[in-house]
Order: C-alpha cells, then structure tokens, then sequence
C-alpha cells in the first residue's frame, strides 16, 4: 500500500513529516468502523446489525471520524517513520480536532519529530583503540594499619577515668544540661545523661559545650548564659537571657584493645591476627581494583565525548536535566526541617539548571554514542541481565527485591526501557573498555 509523504526540516534535530492516506485505505477503515458499530448499537425499529448506513451516518458521524484518525495516525506515521529511516525521541501528534477527514477522499496529516543525530562513531577499538595511562596504584600499609585502627574504634571500651581527672580533648563527658528562666526550670530545655566526646564540636540544645567543658572535673557545674534576640520564635524566651546549668556527672576515657589474636577474635569469625590483616587487604584491593576500572572508565568516556560531534536533541537534555533538578532537590530537602517556600524553590530550581546544563549535554552525548556502539557491535540486554541488575540495585538500596521489581513495574513500560538502555549503555562501555590499550 503506498502512501505519499513530505518530510521538511525544521532544524537540525527537527523534521515535519506530512503524511497523505490514499482515499480507498480511508474508505475501507470507514466501512469496517460502520460495521462494527453496526453490531454494537442497538437502532430502535431495526434488529442489531442491520441497520441502514445512512441512519447510522446521521447519529455517529463525528465519533466514527475520531474512531478512524485514531487508528491510521499511529498506523501511517509508524510506516512514515520506517519510510523516512529515521529513530524519533519526541512526537508531536496533530490534536484530533483540528484534524478533518472525508469518508471517500484521501487524509493527510502532519506529525512533528525530535530526531536522534546521526553519529559517525570515531576509533574505539582495535586497530586504533582508546589508550590509557596505566593507573599503578596499589593498597598501602599505611592504609591497612588505618582500617585496623577503624576496627580498634570500634572495639574500644568507655571506662570511668581515675578520679579527679580534668577533661581534655578526646575525653568524654557524661552531662546533664538545663536552663533556667528568673531562676525556674524553663520547659523542655532538660537533658539528662549524655555522653558527650570533648572536642566533637556536637551541640547539646542548641549550645557549643566543648569551651566549657576543658579542664573540668566530675561534680563541676558550670553556668552558661545564653541570650536570646527580641525576634526569636519562641516568645517565652524572645529579648532575654537563659541560664543553662551544666553539670559533669562522670569522665570517662577511651581504652583501645590491643592489636592481637585475641582482639581478632573479637571482631568475628577471625582465629589470629594475621587472618584479619588478610581479609582486610583482600577486601581493599577488590574495592581498589574496581575504583581503577571506574576511573578507566571515567576517561574513556571523556575521550569519546571530545572525539564525537553531533547536535543534541534538546529534548533529551531536557529530561536529563528534569532528573538531575529532581535529585538534588531530593538530596538537599534531606537535610532540611522544613520545606522551602515556592518562591525560594522557583529561584533553586533556575541556579540548579544553570549549573548543571552542561553537565547534562555532557550525559546526553555520551549516553548517545554508547548506544550507537551497542547497535553496532549487536550488543543487546536478556531478561537475565534485567535480573542481575534488579538484583544488584536491590542490594545496593538495601530494598527487598521484590518490592524494587513491584516500584519498576508501576512506572510502567517507560522505567523498564530506561533501565534496558542503562544496562545497555553499561555493555557498551564495557566493550570499549576491554578493547582499550593500557599502555606501559
């Protein structure tokens, strides 16, 4: 079946395609609707299905046409599509009803595209593969000897200091802190029992204690005024002054167990020290090798970003910069009480754009050319690789995996296809990567 088309460039990344349907396909998708809503309705005077067309007509014309544009847009434009060897991002479909169609003349209608560039794909593999400086670092001592201290933290005893001994820095103190207005306990200022590291600069009710407590001994009460400004929210204390009593109610020192079979023991499943020491280098040279592979990685796509040039579609930029807005909106909002006022959001939201414009061309461009690698090297993503992923993001979130696969499947077809072309994009990479030189 033939069909006549225009395709006009609107830009570098946009086409108009102008689509014509012959008359005889229009008036075959006619009858075929009349007759399915002959059995449909039910005319009165007539038994179902028989009644005349004409009587038919004069009731359904209008949603019959809708019926019809309804199912030869998409129909047309997919063929229009293949016939133009083009890969859309964005369609802009005519609005139905603007749309006219006759039941024995020809239907054209215009559809709008965001296309993808096409990408002449540079040297990635042999004979003129990416090269790398070789990245020879490897696990230090020095670094072992600090995991190992990390884990004596962790086993360290909080033991009551000998008497008389003065807070110094890395010291902790057990406190009770409580203010007072014209000399009556203020209300919901009372904390009892805590345990408080000298020199963490951590804040007890709002108030730097560490400057208070250096030198001091168990028993000392110490007095600390806090004045609070006319415009403070909280009325009952807005333009005065706080008395705060502080009072050392213990000292206590850390003791660090010593590195020995015994110390390992106590961390685990470890029969000697040596087994520690072994696990440990174990796990920091997977966690290195991983962080080389990483910032191979990083570089190849540097690389293949300054070797590739191609106009962006502005569409996809878009969307990666909608995502990237989203996250740190999301990230930022985390360590907030209180949500910002619109107003402030609007502003947040323009510099956050700004910022990051491009960062997100940089992702677009990339995210590209590994597909055009994937499509040229026949790379493609199995149900198992889905899974593997699933299973993997599962762990990483620290979600049951089913619900994971239940939030995926809820954002419908679209988040299935944006993980595929995640793990896709992911092969790609990797393809490039092992056919990388590492030089020396």
């Amino acid at each position: 079946m033939t069909m006549k088309m225009e395709v006009t460039e609107l830009g570098p990344m946009k086409r108009a395609l102008k689509i014509e349907v012959p008359a005889d396909e229009v008036t075959q998708r006619f009858s075929r609707a009349y007759t399915e809503l002959n059995r449909q309705v039910q005319v009165p005077g007539f038994r179902p299905g028989k009644a005349p067309l004409a009587i038919l007509e004069k009731r359904y014309a209008k949603a019959v046409e809708e019926d019809v544009i309804r199912s030869l847009v998409p129909d047309f434009y997919d063929r229009a599509i293949k016939q133009a060897g083009i890969s859309p991002v964005l369609v802009e479909m005519p609005p139905l009803d603007r749309v006219k169609i006759k039941k024995d003349a020809s239907f054209t209608f215009t559809a709008t595209v965001e296309i993808k560039p096409k990408i002449e794909l540079r040297d990635y593999k042999a004979p003129n593969p990416i090269s790398l400086k070789p990245d020879k670092r490897t696990v230090a001592d020095e670094q072992l000897d600090r995991a190992l201290d990390v884990l004596r933290e962790q086993q360290a005893r909080l033991d009551a200091a000998p008497p008389g001994t003065a807070l110094a820095e890395g010291d902790y103190a057990v406190v009770d802190l409580e203010g007072f207005l014209d000399g009556s306990p203020l209300e919901g200022t009372k904390k009892e029992g805590q345990l408080h590291k000298v020199g963490s600069k951590a804040a007890l009710l709002g108030i730097e204690i560490d400057a208070h407590l250096a030198g001091k001994k168990e028993g000392d009460i110490v007095e600390i005024p806090q004045a609070y400004p006319a415009s403070h929210p909280d009325h009952r204390v807005a333009g005065k002054t706080v008395q705060f009593r502080l009072d050392v109610k213990g000292v206590k020192q850390k003791t660090l167990p010593a590195l020995d079979d015994e110390f390992a023991k106590d961390c685990g499943p470890f029969t000697s020290l040596q087994e520690i020491k072994d696990k440990l280098r174990s796990e920091m040279e997977k966690a290195l090798k991983k962080d080389i592979e990483e910032s191979y990685k990083d570089t190849i796509l540097k690389r293949l970003a300054e070797t590739h040039h191609f106009d962006l579609p502005e569409t996809l930029v878009e969307r990666e910069l909608e995502a990237i807005v989203r996250q740190t909106l999301q990230e930022r909002q985390r360590g907030r009480a209180i949500d910002p006022a619109p107003a402030v959001e609007a502003e947040e939201i323009k510099k956050i754009r700004e910022e990051h414009r491009e960062d997100a061309n940089r992702r677009v461009k990339v995210g590209l050319i590994l597909e055009a690698i994937a499509e040229k090297e026949g790379l493609s993503v199995s149900q198992e690789d889905l899974n593997n992923e699933v299973t993997r993001l599962a762990t990483e979130l620290r979600v049951p995996t089913a619900d994971l696969v239940k939030m995926i499947q809820q954002g419908g077809q679209d988040s299935i296809e944006e993980l595929r072309a995640r793990i896709l994009a992911e092969k790609a990479l990797d393809f490039v990567y092992r056919h990388a030189m590492i030089q020396g």
